[in-house]
């Protein structure tokens, strides 16, 4: 066979075929028919709160489309609304974006900043008899409205002058109007079949000092209608949002016709991401932290990403948890256990896996020679070699979990009781000789012997034992707090009472005050993670720590149920 017919012949391995989401098969149509030649994408909270674990996923998706498309991507707070905003929670969440990896550059942007450029936006719209001044309460503005199955009715202001809607509009800016007194309304179709485009309304009066602006307006645009203005001036290609904000695209579409951009973003929605038995909703949130059930936005128990930080969550695990969820249009809901399954598969071959023990009992061997202190090289993890080993201190006295001690064990017990033989994990063979009680019949000593040629865990004459069980040397041992945390939400009963109070557990912290740990935790520092032997993953808190009294959250335990759906 010829060169040439040998290349005829060769079978040409098929492309592997990416799936794409419909965002991603949205924006490669634009790109392909020449609707924007760039991808530009931002991320506009509202600074009224902590973000949360759902946040994650926008913040992800719209970064994540930049960096895919080789666009920009920005950050603007969308702080319209001075009533619940704070300058702690734009701190917050400038914290949080940086800790999940998205870059907005030189791009900080706030809706505040553009109020001038709103002002003269509605002022056009006024010129263009698009948009009138009324006289109507909100209550009246919501009977006017009419319903799903009723048309709304004209506004008595609807006919007024440009002129009058111009003046009255200046005077509203100028402060002459008290709050709710005077609204603008955008005049579209009362008919709609969208509630949304009943002439919405776009300005309201609120004398409110404004954490950016100060007390420069009393006049503030509503998030429908400052929201696509933002997105314009910036320059945003893709304003990607929640499903909610379906119904609220076509006023979104009109703002940006009606204003005449020369280059109109292209508003997508996709479903959110729903965690089964949380917390999100911020009014519930604000009411567990001011009646001091949680010791702040941050608590380890809550899922806003700075409460998953400071429980020792990563930004990978999140970003893994995110691309599991996937992008949709539908609404679900997602298992908190799939949330631990990523941060187990994140740490696990990451951390050091050390000895701690956190419900402690001296145990002491009676055979080894006293004031002796022997050091033992440990693996920091079997999995990954790479991590190296440390030495660990072996004296007389070492510490034991209680429960891996019980004086009349069960069947199938395999750990220590009178006569029966362990391993003392990476140091010998010990058995059990007795222990000693208090007067309440509690157990607060145990003695044990030694078999000196079992060191590093084996028996020379090949005998075994079928129980291991992890310590700590008492007289090196680092004293710690340890905090244990399960669901805040009582899980059998749900989210929610019937009067729509939380249904809280009332387990949801354990604190262990006298744990000890082995030498190499000393210097340990905030949001450090290691994982305990037997006991799971756990992180130095950032908040309540100190060098000389450290304090250690777990992140998770070391086991689940839980498997990937297929």
């Amino acid at each position: 066979m010829s060169e040439m017919e040998k290349n005829n012949n060769t079978e040409v391995e098929p492309e592997e075929k990416v799936s794409r989401n419909f965002i991603e098969q949205i924006i490669d149509k634009d790109l392909a028919e020449g609707v924007y030649d760039t991808v530009h994408t931002r991320f506009p909270p509202e600074p009224n709160g902590y973000l949360h674990i759902g946040h994650a996923k926008s913040i992800l998706l719209n970064y994540g489309l930049a960096q895919q498309y080789g666009g920009k991507f920005n950050m603007r707070f969308d702080d319209t609304n001075p009533t619940k905003e704070k300058v702690e929670f734009v701190e917050s969440i400038k914290a949080d974006i940086q800790w999940l990896g998205a870059d907005w550059e030189d791009r900080l942007f706030f809706a505040s900043n553009y109020f001038g450029d709103m002002y003269e936006a509605a002022v056009k719209l006024i010129k263009k008899g698009k948009a009138y001044v009324s006289d109507l309460s909100a209550e009246e503005i919501r009977e006017y409205r009419g319903s799903l199955t009723e048309p709304g009715k004209e506004d008595p202001s609807v006919n007024r002058s440009v002129e009058e809607n111009l003046k009255l509009f200046e005077e509203m800016k100028d402060g002459k109007y008290a709050d709710g007194e005077k609204v603008l309304r955008a005049r579209i179709d009362m008919t709609s079949p969208n509630i949304n485009m009943r002439d919405p309304v776009i300005y309201r009066v609120a004398h409110m000092t404004h954490h950016n602006t100060g007390d420069k307006w009393c006049i503030y645009p509503m998030y429908d209608f400052a929201h696509p203005i933002e997105d314009a001036i910036e320059g945003i290609t893709h304003s990607i949002c929640t499903l909610e904000f379906e119904d609220h695209r076509p006023l979104y579409d009109w703002v940006v016709r009606e204003l005449e951009y020369p280059h109109p973003p292209k508003q997508i929605e996709f479903a959110k991401l729903y965690l089964t038995n949380v917390v999100t909703g911020k009014r519930y949130i604000k009411k567990l932290v001011e009646e001091g059930i949680v010791d702040g936005w941050d608590d380890p128990r809550l899922v806003s990403i700075a409460a998953l930080r400071r429980r020792g969550f990563t930004p990978e695990s999140i970003k893994k948890f995110v691309e599991l969820c996937g992008i949709s249009k539908s609404n679900s809901s997602v298992d908190y256990a799939m949330l631990e399954y990523c941060i187990r598969e994140d740490l696990k071959v990451k951390k050091p896996r050390m000895m701690a023990v956190l419900n402690p009992v001296k145990l002491v061997i009676d055979n080894y020679p006293e004031g002796q202190t022997e050091m033992l090289e440990v693996p920091n993890n079997l999995e990954n070699p790479e991590l190296g080993s440390r030495q660990v201190p072996f004296g007389r006295e070492v510490y034991i979990e209680r429960e891996d001690f019980m004086e009349v064990p069960p069947k199938k017990y395999f750990r220590m009781f009178p006569g029966n033989e362990v391993r003392l994990m990476n140091a010998y063979f010990v058995k059990c000789t007795g222990c000693v009680k208090d007067e309440e019949g509690n157990v607060t000593e145990i003695h044990c012997t030694y078999d000196p040629a079992s060191k590093g865990g084996n028996s020379p004459d090949g005998r075994k034992v079928k129980g291991t069980i992890h310590w700590v040397a008492a007289d090196q041992a680092v004293k710690a707090e340890v905090r244990l945390y399960e669901n805040i939400i009582d899980e059998e009963k749900g989210v929610y009472n019937e009067d729509g109070s939380l249904n809280l557990n009332p387990n949801s912290l354990t604190v262990l005050k006298e744990c000890y740990l082995e030498p190499a935790f000393a210097g340990a520092k905030a949001y450090d993670s290691f994982q305990f032997v037997r006991q799971g993953f756990f992180c130095v808190d950032a908040k309540d720590s100190a060098p000389d009294a450290l304090v250690f959250n777990r992140i998770v335990s070391l086991k689940s149920s839980y498997t990937l759906p297929k």
